[in-house]
């Protein structure tokens, strides 16, 4: 499981994930269906996503029943710097086609 925060044209997102990587082809392609074309993401560590969202994490990992899935945890940009500080985040991962 990896959990990440992208941020993208309309603002960042934390999203969390099946895939091996934040740059996963299919990964990246089902982001592009869902209009976001680029972005930047940084991976936080899912404990870390765990203990900041609490049930509503258990609520939407419920959900998550596919082996490559994705489920979006909070897309309201204000409420996600408000519980990540930005010297958490590792190396930002760029992507533009």
């Amino acid at each position: 499981m990896k959990a990440g925060i992208f941020v993208t044209g309309s603002g960042p997102i934390l999203l969390l994930t099946s895939y091996d990587s934040l740059m996963n082809e299919t990964l990246v392609s089902k982001l592009a269906t869902k209009g976001i074309k680029k972005f930047v993401a940084f991976e936080v560590p899912v404990d870390t996503v765990k203990q900041k969202y609490g049930k509503h994490y258990n609520i939407i990992m419920g959900d998550l029943h596919q082996q490559d899935d994705l489920r979006i945890l909070d897309y309201d940009g204000h409420h996600i710097l408000a519980n990540f500080s930005l010297k958490e985040l590792g190396e930002p991962l760029y992507f533009e086609p």
